[in-house]
């Protein structure tokens, strides 16, 4: 494939050459169609090669969705009023009396969640999927499926999750088990000092299952300040102990920096040498740790649009550039550089959470995604500058997926 007058980064406009699925070759673009695009390419430069007109627009890597619940999702079926009560019980709660008599089956809402992620340029996902004494592994087949539907159009990593807790009701984990028998990609838990109030047990099963099953771990913490410190403590002790570096994630986790800036240092010096990952959703909250130092510092930071309209909030639009925006916003992010950033946790973060063949990112101006050998997973999607794009959030996007694209204008196209 060729792909004329693009701009990486909001660069100078160039061609990409993609074999392979990676990007092959990188040349400036002329405007003359007739001048050697690409030197040293038999029968000239387009041929037998799909070409792709860029038309000037801007070329970024597609985005990595690390912390989404597609098996909640009320994504495309009308609006209804929230219901949910405070507090992960009392949300949960509101889910499990709901989720059965949404307007269309739990396998089509989760496949069209993540069709619509797919148009807007997501290619990279991890999707939790409940497990408990209530769906037992319903929502977990849902998200299975809806994997394998996609398949040819985004990588889907599956984490099994406790939403219910591990230890409050017997039968999970058997459950959680089985799931992780039948392919979950991460082993979850959640909240381990206050939803079920034995940290020591819970974290025993999520990392003793993780070892068993050889997956890697992600961490739902919610928990306040010291408490939410006290919880993490214990998951950094166990992954130093157990030699789980690179394979442990901490999700949401935005009281850490509540405590004072001696301990938010101290988390994020040992994040960085534990290879711990962060996963954000981008929440309205003034007590996380900073994500400028948490770069800095060598963490690896993924960003998430956590539920899709779904029972516990109605927020969610399945665009993770409108999430690139709220991670700019809630941050106070104004120059352009830092906006940059945003976009560049939203994309190769996450992906270097995924995957560890990708590299974490080297600083807030780091632009990876776009260069010769990187894989072609990628967003063309109009706009003047990368900060413009991040503020228009504009929809004449083009989706590529290993070098093949997989959506146009907001649609996705067949396999």
């Amino acid at each position: 494939m060729l792909i004329r007058n693009v701009r990486p980064w909001g660069a100078a406009a160039v061609d990409l050459l993609i074999e392979g699925g990676r990007i092959a070759a990188i040349t400036p673009h002329l405007a003359d169609s007739t001048a050697p695009v690409l030197q040293g390419m038999p029968g000239g430069p387009d041929a037998g090669r799909e070409v792709v007109d860029g038309r000037g627009r801007l070329v970024v890597p597609a985005f990595s969705d690390v912390h989404v619940h597609l098996d909640s999702s009320r994504i495309g079926l009308p609006f209804r009023p929230h219901t949910g009560a405070p507090g992960v019980w009392g949300m949960m709660l509101n889910d499990r009396n709901n989720w059965r008599t949404a307007e269309i089956g739990l396998p089509e809402r989760t496949a069209g969640t993540l069709e619509q992620m797919i148009a807007r340029g997501t290619t990279r996902v991890r999707s939790y999927a409940q497990v408990d004494v209530d769906c037992k592994l319903e929502k977990f087949d849902a998200v299975m499926a809806a994997k394998q539907k996609f398949s040819a159009h985004a990588d889907v990593q599956i984490m099994t999750f406790p939403q219910a807790g591990i230890l409050r009701e017997e039968g999970t984990i058997e459950l959680l088990e089985e799931s992780l028998k039948q392919g979950a990609d991460v082993m979850g838990g959640i909240d381990p000092s206050q939803l079920d109030r034995d940290p020591a047990k819970h974290l025993d099963i999520v990392f003793g299952l993780a070892e068993k099953y050889q997956v890697e771990i992600d961490i739902h913490l919610h928990e306040p300040g010291e408490l939410g410190v006290f919880s993490t403590e214990l998951v950094l002790e166990r992954t130093r102990a157990l030699g789980m570096q690179g394979k442990v994630t901490l999700s949401h986790a935005y009281e850490l920096g509540s405590v004072s800036e001696a301990v938010s240092r101290r988390l994020i010096e040992q994040f960085a040498e534990l290879d711990v990952s962060m996963a954000t959703v981008a929440p309205s909250a003034s007590n996380q740790l900073s994500l400028v130092e948490l770069t800095e510092a060598g963490v690896r930071v993924g960003l998430g649009e956590d539920g899709q309209r779904d029972y516990w909030s109605p927020y969610g639009n399945c665009d993770m550039l409108d999430r690139t925006w709220q991670l700019a916003f809630t941050n106070n992010f104004r120059r352009d550089e830092l906006i940059e950033h945003a976009l560049a946790v939203a994309t190769m973060g996450g992906a270097s959470i995924m995957s560890h063949e990708v590299p974490r990112l080297r600083g807030v101006l780091d632009r990876p995604g776009v260069a010769v050998g990187d894989r072609a997973d990628l967003l063309i999607v109009d706009g003047e500058t990368v900060a413009s794009t991040v503020m228009d959030r504009g929809s004449d996007r083009t989706v590529l997926h290993d070098g093949r694209v997989v959506a146009e204008g907001l649609s996705v196209l067949d396999s």
